[in-house]
Order: C-alpha cells, then sequence, then structure tokens
C-alpha cells in the first residue's frame, strides 16, 4: 500500500475553503481511479489543509502521478504561496488483532 499525504497553509479562512472546493474535484476523479483505496480532504482548526491517498500497490500510485488528474492536483498545491508538506508513504504490511495476539502472546479466538 501508498499512502500519499499532503498538508497546505492557505493562509485564510477564505483560502481554506477555496481549497477545499479544488481538492473536492480532485477526489471525485481520484476515488475512481484502479488501485484508489481512499481520497479525503480536511481542514484543521489552525487552518491547515490536509490531503490524503491510499493506493494498493506502487504501480497503481505510479500510474495515478502521471495523469492529468494528478497533474491538476499538482496545480491545486503550486496555486499557494507557502510550500506544502508532500510525502509518501510505502506500507509493507497491514496486520490487525493477530500482531497483538503475537507481541502479548496470546491466541484470540
Amino acid at each position: 500500500m501508498v499512502r500519499l499525504n499532503v498538508v497546505l497553509t492557505p493562509g485564510s479562512p477564505r483560502g481554506v475553503d477555496e481549497l477545499l472546493d479544488a481538492l473536492r474535484f480532485v477526489i471525485a476523479g481520484t476515488r475512481l481511479q484502479p488501485g484508489c483505496l481512499g481520497c479525503s480532504a480536511w481542514a484543521d482548526p489552525d487552518m491547515s489543509v490536509h490531503y490524503v491517498e491510499s493506493w494498493s500497490s506502487e504501480e497503481d500510485v505510479r500510474q495515478h502521478v502521471l495523469s492529468p488528474l494528478f497533474t491538476s492536483l499538482l496545480a491545486v498545491v503550486e496555486s499557494l504561496r507557502t510550500a506544502p508538506h508532500v510525502q509518501f508513504d510505502f506500507v509493507s504490511a497491514s496486520r490487525g488483532l493477530d500482531y497483538i495476539a503475537e507481541v502479548r502472546g496470546e491466541r484470540l479466538e
């Protein structure tokens, strides 16, 4: 799995609203792309805007990065005066309750 995390700081309440509106367009198209596990955006009280995409594989995210839709995301990000924080997290494994059982030396049934 690959997760893209972007944090943007528009600097004003109006800028936050405009940014979220622009990201909604990107989100709608991204969710329809093959391999997309999820895509969302939200604003924190400090007026930072968070945008997150989750992909099932590196190949899926590579195809997305090459797409016109990702170019639209880049245009939104580059429209701000402040530098964005952009991070791709490559997750090699995900585990659930079995991990807790393993660490605690118990078997969950």
